[in-house]
C-alpha cells in the first residue's frame, strides 16, 4: 500500500503503521524487515501534505530503534529531513523530522552530516517554536551536536544564546534541562560566556538557583556559572551584583552533594585567576570551603580540598586556611578514600609552603 498511485491509501497506509510502530521495538524490526524504512524515505517528500506528514510521523517513531537508526544513515536521510525543517511546513512534520535528527544525532557521523549540511541554523530557529515537542526535539538535538567543538563555535556565531535563555522560562522541565545542559557544554567556550554575560544569562542562572521549585535543576545551572566564573569579568559582574554573595550563602545552605561538590569545583577553576582569587577572598569564600571539608562525602571533601589548593596563592586566603582549615585538612589524612587523602596532603603542601606558622600549626596537630 506505501507504493499505491493513489494519497488517500498511502495517508491512510502510514497512519495504520504509525500506530502499529508505536507498540513497540518488536513492530519496528517487523516492519524494517518488510522493507518499510525505504518506502517511508520515498514518501516524506511526497508532494500531498498529509502523505507527507503521515510518513514524516513513522519516521521519527522508528528512528529510535538502532537497527533502522542503522538503515538511515545508509539511506543518508539527514539532509531530506533539514529540508522540512523550513518556516511554512507543518508543524507535525517539525516534530517528527527533529524527533528523527535527535535520536539520529548520538553517531558522531550523524553529527557531522547535520553540521556539514547546515542543520545547525533551521534548528535554532525551531527554539522559538510555538509547539513544546519541537523544541525540546530541536534543543535536545543541538545539545549532541554541540559536543563536538565544530559545533560548538558555530551556534554561537547563529546567536543561540538568547533563545537557549528563552528556554529556560519553558514549564516544561525536559526543555529547562536540555537548554542549561546545552549551556553547561558551550560556556565552556570563552566567547560564550562573554555572549551569556551580555544578555543577563547570569542573572537568569541565579534565579534558578533560587527558586525552590526549580531545584531538579540546580546542579546544571551551577555547572553553567561555574564555567562563567573562570572569567574575570564574569567574576566581577556577579560580584557587583551581590550574586556571588547569594551563589556562596546558597553553597553553604545546601544538602544536595552534589550542589556542595559542583561549587568547590566551580571555585577550584575560578581561582586559577589572581584576580579571581582577590574576589573570592573579599567574599570571604574561605568559610564556606571550610564548611565544606565537613560534610560526609567523599566527593565533596576532595572537590573542597582542591579548591583550597588553588587559593592558597592568595596570602590573605593562606592565612585564615592556617587558622581554621588545617585541623580538618589534618584529620583528612586518616580517610579510607585515597582520594581524600591525597587532595589533603596537597592543599597541606600548598598551606605550608613557605609559611612557618602554617608549618608549625600543621605539626602541631599531628602531635595532638
Amino acid at each position: 500500500m506505501l507504493s499505491s498511485p493513489e494519497e488517500e491509501v498511502l495517508a491512510k497506509a502510514c497512519d495504520a503503521i504509525y500506530k502499529f510502530a508505536s507498540k513497540g521495538d518488536e513492530n519496528k524490526v517487523t516492519l524494517l524487515g518488510l522493507g518499510a524504512v525505504e518506502r517511508l524515505y520515498k514518501l516524506i517528500s511526497h508532494e500531498d501534505p498529509i502523505v507527507r506528514r503521515n510518513a514524516m510521523m513513522v519516521f521519527g517513531i522508528m528512528a529510535s530503534n538502532h537497527d533502522v537508526k542503522k538503515l538511515l544513515r545508509e539511506l543518508d536521510v539527514t539532509n531530506a529531513l533539514l529540508s522540512h525543517l523550513v518556516p511554512e511546513e507543518d508543524v507535525v512534520i517539525h516534530e517528527f523530522a527533529t524527533l528523527c535528527l535527535a535520536q539520529m544525532a548520538v553517531e558522531y557521523t550523524t553529527k557531522v552530516q547535520i553540521f556539514e549540511q547546515g542543520g545547525l541554523e533551521p534548528l535554532i530557529r525551531l527554539l522559538d517554536s510555538p509547539d513544546p515537542d519541537v523544541k525540546k526535539n530541536s534543543v535536545e538535538c543541538i545539545y549532541l551536536l554541540v559536543q563536538d567543538f565544530q559545533s560548538r563555535a558555530a551556534v554561537c556565531e547563529l546567536n543561540v544564546i538568547p533563545p537557549l535563555l528563552e528556554l529556560l522560562k519553558s514549564e516544561y522541565p525536559v526543555i529547562q534541562l536540555l537548554a542549561l545542559q546545552t549551556l553547561e557544554v558551550i560556556s565552556k567556550d570563552r566567547e560564550t560566556r562573554i555572549i551569556l554575560g551580555e544578555n543577563q544569562g547570569l542573572d537568569c542562572l541565579l534565579k534558578i538557583l533560587e527558586t525552590n521549585e526549580f531545584n531538579d535543576l540546580h546542579v546544571e545551572a551551577l555547572a553553567v556559572l561555574g564555567n562563567c566564573l573562570e572569567d574575570v569579568h564574569a567574576m566581577q559582574l556577579i560580584q557587583q551584583t551581590g550574586g556571588l554573595k547569594k551563589l556562596l550563602s546558597f553553597v553553604g545552605d545546601s544538602a544536595v552533594p552534589d550542589i556542595q561538590k559542583n561549587a568547590a569545583k566551580a571555585i577550584a577553576k575560578a581561582a586559577y585567576d589572581s584576580e579571581n582569587r582577590k574576589i573570592l577572598n573579599e567574599e570571604e569564600v574561605e568559610n564556606c570551603l571550610i564548611n565544606l571539608l565537613e560534610i560526609d562525602n567523599d566527593g565533596v571533601k576532595v572537590a573542597a580540598s582542591q579548591a583550597i589548593s588553588a587559593m592558597c596563592e592568595n596570602l590573605s586566603s593562606k592565612r585564615v586556611f592556617g587558622l581554621q582549615g588545617i585541623p580538618q585538612l589534618v584529620e583528612l589524612l586518616s580517610s579510607n578514600n585515597e582520594e581524600v587523602k591525597e587532595a589533603a596532603v596537597i592543599a597541606l603542601a600548598n598551606l605550608t609552603t613557605a609559611s612557618p606558622s602554617n608549618s608549625s600549626w600543621t605539626t602541631a596537630h599531628f602531635f595532638l
